[in-house]
């Protein structure tokens, strides 16, 4: 996605970033290859593509979600931005603040635990993944400092000191090198290390490592002893008011000056070298340039023995300068480089940009910009459409999530906690999801009914019935239908159990239909099934008194189908002839009455009379009509006589 020069500005992952990567260090490893935002793979079609020829490509978008060693960063940030979310509202003052912090050292530590897993598992083969993750907490620990923690002169030294101990790891298997060796002072690496040290701010290792120096040339012990006591003595910040801090670096940064100028260490290179750094020569500085591998390292060791008393807003004059000393003329800045200086810059709308056009998903923007936006630090970057940053944001890294078959139920959360636009997008993208499933349907309809989404809820309801109709799921499709509460669909299906029940002679799926209770009134048909089905049940039961007035109640009350009429009569049949008399002769009429209403109409008629069987079951119908209106009228008006 190429990005507009116009304002307002709307960001878009992946975008292409120039011939160079990003890269939070020059060492190997550390390089992240640039990603175009739209990746194609062909699908139909091979070869060249000659003039008019036809290629399929499937085009997706947030192509990292589908990497399976990404789903650990997905699935454990998704519970950090929850917990932020939930916490907001009940904290304030020095509490909120610190606890924003610590929502961000969590994210930190969710982005680490998912790179060293990764380098773990699949070694030289993630490597571009791993580096992208590097490159990740490497911006975010520094906004985590300047922006969320919001550290002041003094302190804020000592954070970035830990920033870059943190993201500069070379030194540490120089170190084992070094230590494991027989004679570590003679070691070829060893003033490497002692540099590293004192370019980190790492005195006590620095003034270790120098102790063995002494131990090994007992003629550079004096010259030890002085450059020991200037270390020793180097004042940091983490005690002391500004004023004393400044007061006594003063006093320090001379005593260093002064033995430069008295030759105290002429006689050894290594360590008027390293006097020269403490004394702030950034000449001598960047004479280790290989040793502080990039810019924004030499910037802290620049400020740790130049400016230790740095403020905030004076940290972009610094990290230019030192950004152009360092890099000359010979190279140009990275997009990390652009990205670290924005920040630096205190430019947060320009991080965010940046950080979308060279990273390869939303996840770090959508992230970074909804903590940010809980320190009250994006209030006024609001988009021309309505939504602001860091909802839209959220909503375009929620809908990446949609596109995979399981992470989308991450999505629904971040879709949730966007006010102005998050339901709209979640009742479009819920419609989208294949429902493979009867489990995976539920799923999404519960999350449909927790928010009282009642249209997704009856179209996610119609769509399984249909397919469970399509199966010839005949109990599943009613079911569906009446939670979608469709009454067409459930008298469609109700027809389809009739006809079964007509072919086969009983019913499936008889539980659901003993217990359809209260919901078989969705329809005139549904109701017929449940009371048919009841009718059953009754005459089962040998309670043939009930039976007979709940058939005839189903035929008087003309909620039958007509073509069901003949069934009905025909169940009448076995109560007719019961030894006790069942139907009264008010009941007998009625039943002749609706026999006579079924043979009336002359097509049927027709249609009766070319049938056979159905000639003889009417025949057999009128004559048991007959006979149980005798038995009824002898015994009715035996009773009156008596």
């Amino acid at each position: 996605m190429e990005e507009a020069d116009t304002e307002p500005w709307v960001p878009g992952p992946g975008g292409r970033v120039g011939s160079g990567s990003v890269r939070p260090g020059s060492a190997p490893g550390w390089r992240l290859p640039a990603r175009p935002a739209l990746t194609g793979s062909v699908v139909a079609g091979g070869g060249d593509a000659a003039p008019g020829s036809s290629r399929v490509f499937v085009v997706r978008r947030d192509q990292d979600i589908y990497i399976q060693t990404l789903r650990k960063l997905f699935n454990e940030s998704h519970g950090v931005f929850i917990g932020l979310q939930r916490c907001e509202e009940e904290l304030a003052g020095k509490s909120r603040k610190a606890h924003l912090v610590q929502v961000s050292k969590n994210y930190r530590s969710v982005i680490r635990a998912c790179m060293e897993d990764m380098h773990r598992a699949a070694g030289k083969s993630g490597y571009s993944t791993v580096s992208i993750l590097s490159a990740m907490e490497l911006i975010w620990n520094l906004c985590e400092i300047l922006f969320v923690e919001a550290a002041a002169a003094g302190p804020l030294l000592l954070r970035l000191l830990d920033w870059i101990r943190l993201h500069v790891c070379d030194v540490d298997s120089m170190v084992r090198e070094v230590l494991s060796s027989e004679n570590p002072s003679k070691h070829k690496l060893f003033w490497n290390v002692v540099d590293v040290f004192v370019l980190q701010g790492r005195m006590d290792e620095a003034r270790h490592l120098l102790s063995k120096e002494a131990s090994a040339n007992p003629t550079s012990m004096s010259m030890y002893k002085v450059l020991d006591d200037l270390m020793m003595k180097m004042p940091l910040g983490n005690t002391q008011t500004l004023t004393e801090l400044e007061l006594k670096w003063q006093h320090w940064h001379e005593e260093c000056q002064r033995y430069l100028r008295d030759g105290t260490f002429a006689s050894n290179p290594h360590m008027e070298s390293i006097c020269k750094i403490l004394a702030g020569d950034e000449n001598a500085m960047l004479e280790k340039k290989e040793l502080l591998t990039t810019w924004y390292h030499f910037l802290v060791t620049r400020l740790l023995y130049s400016h230790p008393t740095v403020k905030p807003m004076e940290l972009h004059f610094y990290a230019q300068s030192s950004m152009d000393l360092f890099l000359g003329e010979e190279s140009s800045p990275e997009p990390l480089d652009t990205i670290l200086m924005a920040a630096f810059e205190f430019e947060l709308h320009q991080v965010i940009k940046e950080c979308s056009i060279a990273l390869s998903n939303w996840w770090f923007v959508a992230h970074l910009t909804d903590l940010l936006d809980h320190c009250k630090l994006l209030q006024s970057h609001n988009l021309y459409f309505g939504s602001n940053m860091r909802e839209f944001l959220l909503l375009e890294y929620a809908s990446g999530l949609f596109s995979h078959h399981s992470l989308w139920q991450l999505g629904v959360d971040y879709f949730d906690h966007c006010r102005e636009y998050g339901r709209v997008y979640l009742e479009l993208h819920i419609e989208r999801i294949p429902l493979n499933t009867e489990q995976k349907a539920l799923k999404v309809l519960r999350i449909c009914e927790q928010r009282h989404m009642h249209e997704q809820v009856r179209s996610i309801c119609k769509i399984m019935a249909m397919k469970a109709l399509r199966n010839n799921r005949l109990g599943s499709a009613l079911s569906w239908s009446i939670r979608a509460k469709d009454a067409a669909f459930a008298t469609l299906i109700s027809d389809r159990f009739l006809k079964d029940y007509c072919e086969r002679g009983c019913f499936s799926d008889l539980d659901l239909i003993d217990n359809l209770g209260p919901s078989m009134l969705l329809s005139d048909r549904l109701t017929f099934l449940g009371k048919y089905r009841e009718f059953h049940r009754l005459y089962g039961e040998k309670r043939f008194s009930e039976a007979a007035k709940l058939l005839l109640m189903l035929m008087t009350a003309h909620i039958a189908p007509c073509s069901f009429w003949m069934t009905l009569l025909t169940d009448a049949l076995p109560l007719l002839e019961q030894k006790e008399v069942i139907f009264s002769a008010e009941q007998t009429y009625e039943l002749m009455q609706c026999l006579e209403d079924l043979t009336a109409g002359k097509p049927d008629k027709q249609k009766l009379l070319d049938d056979d069987v159905e000639t003889t079951k009417v025949e057999m119908l009128r004559l048991a009509l007959a006979r149980n209106l005798a038995r009824v009228i002898v015994k009715e008006g035996t009773l009156e006589g008596s």
